[in-house]
């Protein structure tokens, strides 16, 4: 019994023990036997970091690249040397001189079913060696590939005295009737809008082209056209479109602070903010 008693104890006591916190002193060293051995380290050479080849970035950005302007309707394609720092307002210009290719303002270029700004570098849409870019025109214009252009639209001139008010080199003939309005009715009369020089003389030309940006421009105008399109459909998304239309084929004539302007009193805003 003593000796049961006594385990007993002793039991006890080295659990009590062992609950108690371990302190050491501050110039404790643990014993070199039970020291982690040292793993042993194998010197490796680093290589120098690469050179920046800055000079090859600014030859490649230089270099010409081949790319193909194809479109399928109507079937025609062309193949020019561009640059990637070239605008594609300037790709454009280089396209137009194709004999067969249409006018720059009415190209619209698409890569991979997204428009080209006219303001971006080709490089920015990451255009490589061989890629083709879809060719296609504003609609409303006539456009036959299998004949060639028949005068330059840098050919044509108007009166010396006046500023001809039409910033593009060309656009397709149209005929516009004046939009229904509010005010005192009156003879309505049809604007004709035509680049052949032979069948119009250059002041009329001139006058006409000049009074139709000074209509178009006017953000009352494309006011007075959405009331009216909100008016004859019988739901806004049928007139929004039917805005964007009228709006589309008026864009050859307007600049992007006329566009913007005309947006911001409408109150109608397209993709992009454009």
């Amino acid at each position: 019994m003593a000796d049961q008693a006594e385990q007993a104890f002793v039991k006890t006591f080295l659990n009590t023990l062992s609950t108690q916190p371990i302190t050491y002193a501050d110039d404790y060293r643990q014993p070199p036997e039970n020291s982690l051995k040292k793993v042993p380290v194998l010197s490796v050479e680093i290589p120098p970091p690469p050179a920046r080849k800055i000079a090859e970035a600014v030859v490649s950005s230089s270099a010409t690249v081949s790319v193909l302007f194809k479109s399928s309707k109507p079937p025609a394609s062309y193949t020019l040397s561009v640059q990637p720092t070239d605008t594609i307002l300037s790709i454009k210009a280089q396209l137009a001189a194709e004999p067969t290719a249409p006018a720059a303002d009415v190209q619209r270029l698409l890569l991979k079913g997204k428009a080209l700004a006219d303001n971006k570098l080709l490089k920015e849409y990451n255009v490589k060696e061989g890629d083709t870019i879809n060719l296609m025109v504003k609609p409303g214009y006539d456009w036959d590939p299998t004949k060639p252009k028949t005068m330059a639209p840098e050919k044509l001139t108007l009166n010396a005295s006046s500023k001809p008010a039409h910033r593009h080199q060309r656009i397709p003939s149209v005929v516009l009737s004046p939009s229904p309005s509010g005010e005192t009715p009156g003879p309505e009369k049809d604007i004709i809008l035509t680049l052949d020089p032979g069948t119009v003389p250059d002041s009329v030309a001139t006058e006409t082209l000049t009074t139709y940006h000074e209509t178009v421009a006017k953000p009352e105008f494309w006011e007075r056209l959405h009331g009216f399109l909100r008016s004859e459909f019988s739901t806004d998304a049928d007139a929004l479109i039917a805005f964007e239309d009228f709006l589309r084929a008026s864009k050859g004539s307007l600049t992007a602070s006329e566009i913007a302007k005309i947006r911001d009193h409408v109150g109608v805003m397209g993709m992009a903010g454009t």
